[in-house]
Parts: structure tokens; C-alpha cells; sequence
């Protein structure tokens, strides 16, 4: 840029002094001629305030381009290399270079529910979702109740890292509020955090609580009720050792057996007093058309009614599972269990347990089977579909157990979904189910289930 020179004002002056005094008038210091002076040196003064005014600019011109000029050049776009929104990690001890993600989903449930013989018992699980185990059998008379909770909203965190070795890190938590009463429902419907999930991974090994290996979650069947086929489907959360290559799973986990006691009363947790963990193996395989699943079970069981006096027996169970492609719309979820010694994986534990036991505490493992069917239907992107039948069925020695304990359930389950927009659903889902006791007596639940859910 051209600087004005600080000389160049009193020549502009001069000249206009020169235009004005022409013609014919010489340097006569007459009134008039002090006035043009006098205006000369008004327009010398303006001439060089502009001259200052341009001298300031062309320094803060200079000064701000020789900070731009100090700044590192901008990442280009898409290189991910944006300024951080702060400048210190809020997760100091994190291995460098770890991603931390977030998220969860609130959850309202509401349902009104009819059985046949008898109330489910205030505050119990069965009141939340279906448990085919709370079905009342041999009550005095039906009736009618209604039930809303927010007790399944949950909260997850994700942490993975890719070390420099290549090693890879991984860890989750997850919360729900599926835990112990800590109000009442006529003030705070106040519930305390249940720990679902907490494991870490490293590269192919997992270590800590999560799903069992006996349970394929990618069958699973959409279902607006918590669990929906509880009747039929293992379903066990519990602290374990995986590995996994490829199509194969194997784990070591929790070896905690449950007992029917003599005469059919109330069942024991023996209290995780096994010598050796369950075994459980698994093989997927997948396809275009969906997936298969094959799992197998080795247990020992074992019950101590006194300190000192063991009683072993060995449980074993098999299964197979899968997803079926009909089209881009439709699709097939099943799974079938079989096995002795298996009741705590089926049901939520809440129809049968893994062994009865006779008057000395001697423990025999109850045999039995379970599954489900189910059809999906996606009847428009938002409005989709389930229709699906749930049984289970078990082998009572009756001498043992008497008359009163479940011989089976099943039952009956068909809901629409509704989502509006993505991670929003609507959902509500009929259902109808029956417990069956060895003696023959029986009770029906009929309940109208509806969900509002957001995941984020």
C-alpha cells in the first residue's frame, strides 16, 4: 500500500494558494490575502490529519497480518484435525487415543391386566412384565389392575481403544432401574440402579458380566413387553469368562444351581458353592438369509442343606436358535432348549429351578424343555409387527415335589410398533398366558401391554 509522504501537504497548499490569488493580484498583504492564508493553513491542518489517520491503518494492517501470518495453516476439511472443545481430557488415566460414547433410552410402561384366580403380588416382578412363574393358580376370583412404571429406562458407557501394538481394549457399562423399591407409588416411584452389564474386552477374551453364551440375543424376538417370550427363552445376565474365534464362543460362568425342596415349597439359591464354573460353547453361522446357532451346556450341581454334607448331580443342555429371512420385510426368530439341570436359564429362573431334592437333601436334575416362534413383519419403515408362541414344559417327579409346582406355561403374544421417527417408539402388545400345575389346576393372565420408548 502507497504512503502519503509527510511533504506532499504544504505543495497541495501552495498550489491551492496559486489558484486562489489568480490573476493579477501579487503577494499584497491585504485583508483579503490573510484570509486566504488563513484558509490555507485550515486545509494544511485537515491534509495532514488524514495523512496521521492513514499512517494508523497502514500499522494496524501490518500488525494483524503478521499475527495471521504466526497462526498454523487450517486442517483441510475432513481431516479430522478440528480444534478440541477443550484442552485438557476429562478422562486424564485413559490409555491415549480412547473413545468414549454414551447412551441409554427412557422407557415408560403401562398395562392393565386381568387374571383368572387371583392377584400377582403388589410390588413383585410379575407386575411389571410378564412372568409366566406369578400367574395365580387356585385363587378365590378373577380380577381386573392396572400397573405404570419407568423401571427399564437405562443408562450405558462405552470405552475402546486400539493400541499401538494393535492390541485392542474395550469395556461397558449399563444401568437400569429395574432394582429394589427405595419409595412408594403413592409419592416418589423411586428404584434403585441395577448393574446389567459391566465387562471389559481384550481382543478376543471378554471378562465380567454380560449376557450368557447360552442365550442368542440376535434371536430375540421384538417384543413391546420387557421380555416378551419368557416362557421359552433363556434369558440369564451373570459374571463370566469368554473367548472367541470366529463362528465359536466358549465361556466359564457363574455355577450358582437353584433348588425345589422337598413337598414343593419355596426354592433355595444354593449360593454359587460349585466346584466348577458352567461350560458353555456355541457356533454360529451366518448368512444372507439370516443365522443358525447351535449351544451345548456341562454343569455340575450342587446343593450343601448342611455345612459339610454335599449332594452333587451333573446338568447338561442343549440348544438351537436362529433368524430366518423371508424377504426384505418379513422374518422367522425361534429357539428351542432341552436338557436336565437347566432351569435357571429358562424364564428368568421364575417357572422351574435346576434340581429338586428328597427329604435328605439328595438332588436330582430336573429335566425339561422350552421355546418360542416367532413371525416379524415390517409393514411400512415406521409400523411393524410380531406375532409369537412361548412354552416351556417340565418333568416333576411328584414324589418329591408334590402337586403344586408348575408342570408348564405358555403362551400367546401379538403387538404393533409404531416409530414416527428414528430411535422413537410406540408399542402395544396383547397378551394372553396360563400356568399349569402338577395336579392339574391352572390360572390365565390376559394383559394389554403399551411402551413409549427413545433410545439415544
Amino acid at each position: 500500500m502507497t504512503q502519503i509522504k509527510p511533504a506532499r501537504p504544504r505543495l497541495l497548499a501552495a498550489a491551492v494558494l496559486a489558484a486562489l490569488t489568480l490573476p493579477g493580484v501579487a503577494f499584497a498583504q491585504t485583508a483579503k490575502e490573510r484570509e486566504l492564508e488563513a484558509r490555507v493553513a485550515q486545509l494544511e491542518a485537515m491534509v495532514q490529519q488524514l495523512v496521521t489517520q492513514q499512517q494508523q491503518t497502514d500499522t494496524v494492517v501490518t500488525e494483524v497480518r503478521t499475527a495471521q501470518a504466526a497462526q498454523p495453516a487450517p486442517a483441510p476439511a475432513g481431516t479430522g484435525a478440528a480444534a478440541p472443545i477443550q484442552a485438557t481430557t476429562i478422562t486424564p488415566t485413559a490409555n491415549p487415543g480412547t473413545k468414549f460414547t454414551v447412551g441409554g433410552m427412557i422407557r415408560t410402561d403401562a398395562m392393565v391386566t386381568k387374571t383368572t384366580d387371583g392377584d400377582i403380588a403388589k410390588g413383585t416382578a410379575g407386575r411389571d412384565f410378564y412372568v409366566p412363574g406369578a400367574i395365580p393358580v387356585g385363587g378365590n376370583a378373577p380380577d381386573t389392575y392396572s400397573d405404570a412404571h419407568l423401571k427399564f429406562s437405562r443408562l450405558w458407557f462405552d470405552a475402546s481403544t486400539v493400541l499401538d501394538s494393535g492390541d485392542k481394549l474395550g469395556a461397558r457399562v449399563e444401568l437400569d432401574f429395574f432394582g429394589g423399591a427405595l419409595g412408594n407409588s403413592a409419592a416418589t416411584n423411586t428404584y434403585g440402579a441395577t448393574l446389567r452389564h459391566a465387562y471389559l474386552t481384550y481382543n478376543n477374551w471378554l471378562v465380567g458380566q454380560t449376557w450368557s453364551n447360552f442365550m442368542d440375543t440376535n434371536a430375540l424376538l421384538d417384543a413391546v413387553d420387557f421380555v416378551g417370550p419368557t416362557d421359552g427363552v433363556a434369558f440369564v445376565r451373570q459374571p463370566q469368562l469368554r473367548y472367541t474365534s470366529g463362528p465359536w464362543v466358549v465361556s466359564l460362568e457363574s455355577p450358582e444351581t437353584t433348588v425345589q425342596p422337598f413337598g414343593g415349597g419355596a426354592r433355595v439359591i444354593a449360593g454359587d458353592n460349585s466346584a466348577i464354573p458352567d461350560v458353555i460353547a456355541r457356533y454360529t453361522h451366518k448368512g444372507d438369509w439370516g443365522h443358525v446357532s447351535f449351544a451345548g451346556m456341562a454343569r455340575q450341581l450342587k446343593y450343601e442343606p448342611v455345612i459339610g454334607n454335599d449332594n452333587t448331580d451333573t446338568g447338561f443342555g442343549a440348544q438351537v436358535s436362529g433368524l430366518v429371512k423371508l424377504g426384505d420385510s418379513t422374518d422367522i426368530r425361534y429357539q428351542v432348549s432341552g436338557g436336565e439341570g437347566i432351569g435357571r436359564y429358562i424364564g428368568l429362573a421364575t417357572v422351574q429351578q435346576d434340581v429338586i431334592a428328597d427329604g435328605a437333601g439328595n438332588i436330582d436334575a430336573l429335566g425339561g424343555w422350552a421355546g418360542y416362534f416367532g413371525l416379524r413383519q415390517v409393514f411400512t419403515p415406521k409400523v411393524r409387527g410380531n406375532l409369537f408362541y412361548s412354552r416351556s414344559q417340565w418333568d416333576n417327579d411328584t414324589a418329591w415335589t408334590g402337586l403344586g409346582v408348575t408342570r408348564k406355561v405358555h403362551s400367546v403374544h401379538a403387538n404393533m410398533i409404531w416409530s414416527p421417527v428414528p430411535k422413537l417408539d410406540f408399542g402395544v402388545e396383547a397378551i394372553w398366558g396360563e400356568r399349569t400345575l402338577e395336579s392339574g389346576a391352572d390360572g390365565e393372565l390376559m394383559r394389554l401391554h403399551t411402551m413409549a420408548r427413545y433410545s439415544f
